[in-house]
């Protein structure tokens, strides 16, 4: 009656075995067969999304509409190190920035030794370029001495745009936002104004200040 009893068991135990080394099998054979990542490629969808957070940057323009100079003093204060925009103030590491805008890239008049590099852009510091030298030195000017990062914010160049704009003899007025610039915002405030509710549509508008 043992034997029997024991026959039994080991088969049930053999049995076991075998149905589960027949599940692990299955399903390694299986898992080969399934695609490592579910779903479908879109080829491209990467792509444009990169491209699209690289052209989110509006010319310099539409931010100096609402440049704040007061503010564009508080970022400079990260360039005070090096600089300073005092009229008739010295050179230092970097240059004296007085009149910056309309003087020659790399070409001041304050006798600094600018670098070939910066000297080899020619033209004249506009509010453009400027911004693009403060967002990226080494990338507007490659082997420039200038060991500054960059500011990657546009309102921070902009603010600071202004600021260095007062600090000259002859401030140039503010530029005008770019067509294709103001459009957008032009047609987001006129969705805004679409879809003011009824309710207090007889009210007066609010007096401009």
């Amino acid at each position: 009656m043992d034997d029997r009893a024991n026959t039994i068991a080991g088969w049930a135990l053999a049995g076991g075995i075998a149905a589960l080394g027949l599940s692990i099998l299955s399903g390694e054979y299986f898992k080969a067969e399934r695609p490592e990542k579910m779903g479908y490629v879109v080829e491209g969808v990467e792509e444009e999304g990169e491209a699209g957070a690289a052209e989110a940057e509006k010319p310099i323009a539409f931010y100096l509409a609402s440049a704040d100079p007061a503010k564009g003093a508080d970022v400079f204060k990260k360039c005070a190190a090096c600089h300073n925009a005092e009229k008739g103030g010295a050179n230092a590491l970097g240059p004296n920035l007085w009149g910056v805008l309309g003087e020659g890239v790399g070409q001041g008049a304050h006798g600094f030794a600018f670098s070939d590099a910066l000297k080899s852009k020619g033209g004249t510091w506009d509010w453009q370029n400027l911004s693009d030298w403060l967002k990226n030195p080494k990338a507007f000017a490659p082997g420039t001495k200038m060991t500054f990062a960059g500011l990657s914010k546009p309102e921070d160049r902009a603010n600071i745009i202004a600021y260095l704009n007062q600090q000259s003899d002859a401030p140039r007025p503010m530029p005008a936002v770019p067509a294709e610039a103001a459009a957008p915002a032009a047609e987001g405030a006129a969705a805004d104004n679409g879809a003011a509710p009824a309710e207090g549509g007889n009210e007066a508008a609010p007096a401009a200040k």
